[in-house]
């Protein structure tokens, strides 16, 4: 599969952490369907983030964007 085809996943979320160098943490907010009682719930998940300049902060609103692994767990970049 060549670069072009790849789909990228995209998502948005807010910025919980900054205290790494590099490197922030973003909680991205998604509304699931529970399976047998079909309520739907908010689920929140926290991804790391590659942040090149640091110019993120607590607080702010990103859209991040899958890439290739920089660590064990940060394989996102920030996009916006």
């Amino acid at each position: 599969m060549t670069q072009e085809n790849k789909q990228l996943m995209t998502m948005k979320g807010t910025v919980v952490s900054d205290a790494m160098d590099k490197t922030i943490v973003v909680a991205v907010d998604t509304f699931k369907t529970h399976p047998k009682y079909r309520k739907k719930y908010l689920s929140t998940k926290k991804y790391k983030v590659h942040d090149e300049d640091n110019s993120y902060k607590v607080g702010d609103t990103v859209e991040i964007q899958s890439s290739r692994p920089m660590s064990k767990g940060k394989k996102f970049v920030v996009v916006k």
